[in-house]
């Protein structure tokens, strides 16, 4: 969640890192600061709130010093205050956190016995003063930071600055991401390869359990047994260009813009055009004695495994079940041999899914992982990699992440069937003849923007807004109406059209509006018949199809979206762009902040 970034280096090193922590914004936005070394002493700029006010701090009262770290927060613990915001200084230490230290009310309680005092509310300081307390005790840094790590329990990444030590940085990663970059007479270390894109293309991850000293020429990793270990230097492949907005006026839309080219470059991947067949990369095992399939994911990407369940079952008649990772752990599900688990990640570093993951592996299970970082702790740890190609996400609202997570579904889906002797070569082909169909046919969705952006305003003023699709759809109405309170924060939610009549529809009257996704194709009918029965209760019907849809079922509506005709199998990719435009658009209508909404944070590596 939160954002790490720190410099050892020659020169004032405090604008970097605020250009590193702008980098990492997604990540939280509560408040921020930054600690630098100067004349040997530690001093510090912090502000509640966004990075503009500690913008406004820096520029009333710049920070000299050539070593520093730096913080953007999404708080855990204690309020999003200036006294709870990182870094946090005890002593000679001062020390960044992301994660959550599970113990830190023991350890707390300990500290505080012994007479010591906290000025924040966070588990992070407790970090400070176990580091402090060896430093008093005699402790070098790294003897102090090796006899403290053991002691925390949870999941963190850290980073610590020690006074009288201006070329010294130590930090230390459990569960939570950490990268290390390599410069030319200076070294830097940051939460992922984002953070480090203006300052070197050099890095490295630390594995599970790593910690690492930094000076200006040299970088030492230990392992989580105080080992000296070697961790492979690689190419960030990541450049400040490719996380600008361009001529966007948010990260969102220039996300929602480039599914068309990400979408393909992901399929390019897994469709071999000229046998006509979907292939995946080699693998270590047989997916002809997968017996059952397991989807483990968290928001958007779970709805990326309930669509998988429709594909799965249709083409390869394997039972599939679809969990959300935050509960899957906690129901101690029944995993028999034959199982293929699944998992669906943006980041390769959510919290949940990545202990679902786990839990997982240690009950036997053959696993792959639908992940958008191939050098993440997931993608490391699955046995089968399925890369997305969507580049970085910035926009916290996930989009193109989403729909290349859908393509890569899309291709297992056609090789378990394949595997399974449930497809042949012409239905094969014919699926990929729809799947190469598919970048041109979402780019051909985005022309309708405008007509969108003109309808947002019937629903900007809303307080309550459902969603309805049958099918694949169904998901895609859960996926519209979490898009929508995402960024706008109007309550929405989404139901398969014939659950209405359960109950739902007792929401209805005119100041409810009613999105329906109905392509045409063999459940437009019963979708619009669920629509009509809320029409005629007074419903304020959006109908977002196609134009023979629209024909057939257009009338008495408030507004209708019309989308391309698709193959059925690619609806959920196209029907995308309709519901992210719909939720961008009516967010821009109520001057929310799009990019960055409250509360939330792109990368939850807590759980």
């Amino acid at each position: 969640m939160c954002g790490i970034v720190g410099i050892v280096g020659a020169e004032d090193v405090a604008p970097r890192l605020f250009e590193g922590l702008k980098r990492l914004e997604y990540r939280g936005y509560d408040s921020a600061g930054i600690a630098t070394l100067v004349g040997g002493a530690i001093e510090r700029r912090r502000a509640e709130g966004k990075l503009a006010n500690l913008a406004a701090r820096l520029a009333a009262d710049p920070l000299p010093g050539t070593i520093g770290i730096a913080h953007t927060r999404w708080a855990t613990h204690g309020a999003p205050t200036e006294d709870n915001a990182h870094p946090h200084i005890v002593g000679e230490v001062t020390v960044v956190h992301n994660g959550i230290i599970e113990n830190f009310k023991p350890l707390r309680d300990e500290l505080l016995g012994e007479g010591r005092s906290f000025s924040s509310q966070t588990d992070t300081e407790v970090v400070a003063h176990l580091i402090s307390r060896e430093l008093e005790r005699g402790a070098s840094p790294q003897k102090a930071v090796a006899a403290v790590l053991p002691r925390l329990h949870g999941a963190f990444a850290l980073a610590a600055m020690f006074a009288g030590h201006d070329d010294l940085l130590i930090a230390a990663r459990l569960g939570a991401p950490l990268t290390v970059g390599y410069g030319e007479g200076e070294n830097y270390l940051g939460s992922d390869a984002h953070a480090l894109a203006g300052l070197t293309q050099r890095i490295a991850y630390l594995d599970e359990g790593d910690w690492a000293v930094l000076t200006r020429e040299h970088i030492q990793v230990y392992d989580r047994d105080n080992r000296p270990v070697t961790r492979a230097i690689v190419p960030s492949g990541v450049s400040p260009a490719m996380i600008d907005k361009g001529n966007h006026r948010h990260f969102m839309l220039k996300e929602i813009y480039e599914q068309p080219v990400v979408v393909a470059q992901t399929l390019r991947s897994y469709i071999r055009p000229v046998e006509q067949m979907v292939a995946l990369p080699d693998m270590a095992f047989d997916l002809a004695a997968v017996e059952r399939v397991v989807i483990v994911a968290c928001g958007t990407a779970s709805y990326v495994g309930m669509i998988g369940k429709y594909w799965i079952e249709r083409f390869a008649r394997l039972p599939v079940e679809v969990d959300v990772a935050s509960e899957f752990r906690y129901r101690d599900p029944v995993l028999p041999p034959g199982t293929l688990g699944v998992v669906v990640s943006q980041s390769g570093e959510t919290a949940d899914t990545l202990a679902a993951l786990r839990h997982m592996k240690e009950s036997g299970v053959t696993t792959a992982g639908i992940i958008n970082v191939p050098t993440s702790s997931m993608a490391r740890e699955v046995d089968l990699l399925l890369s997305t190609h969507a580049g970085p996400e910035i926009g916290v609202a996930s989009t193109k992440a989403f729909t290349c997570q859908l393509a890569v579904m899309a291709a297992l889906s056609v090789n378990l069937a394949r595997a399974k002797g449930r497809l042949d070569a012409e239905q094969e082909r014919a699926v990929v003849r729809a799947l190469i169909a598919a970048p041109e046919t979402i780019s051909a969705a985005l022309a309708y923007d405008e007509a969108i952006a003109g309808m947002a305003g019937t629903i900007a003023g809303a307080r309550d807004v459902l969603y309805l699709g049958r099918g694949p759809e169904y998901p895609m109405a859960l996926e519209g109406a979490l898009k929508l309170k995402e960024i706008s924060y109007i309550h929405a939610e989404g139901y398969a059209s014939g659950e209405m009549k359960h109950g739902p529809i007792a929401l209805i009257d005119e100041a409810v509006p009613l999105i329906v996704l109905a392509p045409s194709g063999p459940l437009f009918d019963k979708t619009v018949s669920n629509m009509q029965e809320a029409q005629a209760r007074g419903a304020q019907v959006v109908l977002i199809s196609d134009a023979a849809g629209i024909a057939q079922a257009g009338e008495n509506t408030i507004a209708t979206i019309e989308m391309p005709e698709v193959h059925p199998l690619i609806a959920p990719l196209v029907y995308a762009v309709p519901v992210q435009l719909l939720a961008y658009h009516v967010a821009v209508a109520k001057g929310t902040d799009v990019d960055q909404p409250r509360n939330l944070a792109k990368s939850v590596t807590v759980e």
